[in-house]
């Protein structure tokens, strides 16, 4: 396969216990991801090499269009979902699974592409097919690989208190909820922490958080204040947008937690060191 984004070979994860099933994956590592988070995707395929996929990393990929669809340009997001589709063409026709650090990304891809591309003789049928192989990692970890115990079969130790933020549109638009927390529970020596009013967003939702910086800033700093509350070292969620907003806003607080992607969570646990 090719290098994850950023440049830098990810490093090689132990090996995969025994009778770990194989499964051959593609990583959609999304924009912010490419462009400012690549030690995420590195980070990602080295918890799925670990847990016994195959990675692949289609070079031409690009981004999912959400920018512009959310922003009302409808004809220009469907030009970069269909550079998109054509970029993860290769595993088409077998249904290889694609894997993305993102909840929002994903959500776009399979609420989205679909009615974008409805009554259109040519694109609408490769586009559910695309949406359909789509998926967030925690979600296919759990539901895909069937995996939901990282400390016991893979021996996954962390010892930190952390916190999780679920994303508004991975819990709202995919459903995924259980998951990332599911997996992060079962990592020996993680204290996971509920925060209040979980489901409040952060305040970043895009364009909104340039638009709107004054409310964007108080729903911010009303999530890290009830982090503080909790006592978490860790910052944790699934969705780098929600990430690099309540990370700024905790380095302007200068307030000393640390944040990091879910995929960072388990690599460090498992060994990686990510």
């Amino acid at each position: 396969m090719k290098d994850p984004p950023g440049g830098r070979p990810a490093r090689s994860p132990r090996d995969a216990p025994p009778g770990v099933q194989r499964v051959k994956v593609d990583l959609f590592v999304t924009c912010l991801c490419d462009l400012f988070y690549p030690d995420v995707g590195e980070a990602v395929v080295r918890v799925l090499r670990r847990l016994g996929c195959r990675v692949g990393f289609p070079p031409d990929q690009t981004c999912c269009g959400q920018p512009a669809f959310n922003s009302g340009f409808t004809e220009q997001a469907r030009a970069v979902a269909r550079r998109l589709i054509e970029a993860f063409s290769a595993g088409e026709e077998e249904g290889t699974p694609i894997v993305a650090p993102s909840g929002s990304c994903a959500a776009m891809v399979r609420q989205h592409f679909p009615r974008l591309f409805a009554g259109d003789p040519r694109w609408e049928e490769r586009a559910l097919r695309f949406a359909g192989r789509v998926t967030e990692l925690s979600e296919f970890i759990v539901g895909r690989l069937g995996v939901d115990d990282l400390g016991g079969r893979f021996g996954a130790r962390l010892e930190a208190v952390a916190a999780y933020h679920r994303s508004c549109h991975m819990s709202r638009g995919l459903g995924v909820v259980e998951e990332p927390l599911r997996l992060l529970r079962s990592i020996r020596g993680l204290e996971v922490v509920d925060l209040p009013d979980a489901e409040d967003c952060c305040g970043f939702g895009g364009t909104f958080a340039v638009k709107m910086p004054a409310i964007s800033t108080a729903m911010a700093d009303r999530k890290l204040d009830a982090v503080a509350a909790s006592g978490a070292a860790l910052l944790v969620g699934s969705d780098l947008g929600c990430l690099m907003h309540l990370g700024g806003r905790l380095r302007r607080l200068g307030r000393p937690v640390q944040v990091m992607h879910t995929a960072q969570v388990f690599d460090r646990a498992l060994g990686g060191g990510g």
